[in-house]
């Protein structure tokens, strides 16, 4: 009799640690975004829980999605925005240039020949 109760207990036990084993594993995904200060720390975490319901096909996406995010370099672009940043002021730089340039008058200027379409042009 007493072995009946200590299986029971037993029983219980395991239950109880499968149970919350599996809410522990599926939160994973939430203390990583919440140690790495993710944006959508609250979304991870709220899709955790339906992963739970959807038969945990969520759970590795969410993993990948919070180890995207990293608080010192974002989504790891920061290299892309300063090379557009220098592309940009060196376009800046040039549209300047080509205005200066098109306010000096030129010392010549076009004859009609130079103005006239040339052969096989048109």
């Amino acid at each position: 009799m007493n072995l009946d109760y200590i299986a029971l207990a037993l029983l219980i036990f395991v239950a109880l640690v499968i149970f919350y084993g599996v809410i522990v594993i599926h939160d994973i995904p939430y203390e990583i975004a919440k140690k790495r200060n993710h944006p959508h720390q609250d979304a991870i975490h709220h899709a955790g829980w339906v992963s739970l319901f959807t038969l945990h096909v969520l759970w590795p996406f969410l993993w990948i999605w919070a180890t995207l995010w990293q608080h010192d370099r974002g989504w790891g672009m920061s290299a892309l925005e300063h090379n557009q940043e220098s592309i940009q002021e060196e376009l800046n730089a040039l549209k300047k240039r080509v205005q200066e340039l098109e306010k000096q008058p030129s010392s010549t200027p076009p004859t009609q020949d130079d103005l006239a379409p040339k052969k096989g042009e048109i």
